[in-house]
């Protein structure tokens, strides 16, 4: 893993009224959906994106995820969700933080793990697609 290059995206949000709970404040759920645009935004970063993924014949289930809710976010407010592709040798982490897009606070962090799933034979993968890994490892040579 290149430390000094990192692979990451961001992208900027309004919550909406929909996202809120009866008290005006972010569903907790509703972090969930902030996370997977930010993921979608970094694997568009290596051109491998879900209809990708599908194409390549693999699925990404995530098998674990965690959340650390630091501030609450209410609705009709702009955040900033930044993804860190962390590990993706063998499965792939992806750190999020959500940030006030306004004042840079930090409001919220948390992570994802996924592993491949071969769709043909619907067995996971203990060690990423050649597929996968030759997008990462094109990202970083640029």
């Amino acid at each position: 893993m290149n430390s000094e290059k990192r692979l990451q995206a961001e992208v900027v949000l309004t919550t909406s009224f929909q996202d809120a709970d009866p008290m005006g404040v972010i569903y907790h759920g509703n972090y969930f959906r902030f996370f997977e645009a930010a993921r979608h935004a970094l694997l568009e970063k290596i051109e491998y994106s879900y209809l990708a993924m599908r194409a390549s014949g693999y699925v990404w289930p995530i098998i674990d995820v965690r959340v650390k809710y630091i501030r609450p976010v209410s609705f009709n407010h702009e955040i900033r969700v930044t993804a860190e592709l962390a590990e993706w040798e063998n499965r792939l982490k992806v750190k999020y933080v959500v940030y006030d897009a306004k004042t840079g606070e930090r409001l919220t962090r948390g992570y994802t793990l996924q592993v491949a799933v071969d769709m043909e034979t619907e067995e996971m993968c203990y060690v990423s697609p050649k597929v996968f890994l030759n997008r990462v490892e094109a990202w970083h040579a640029r």
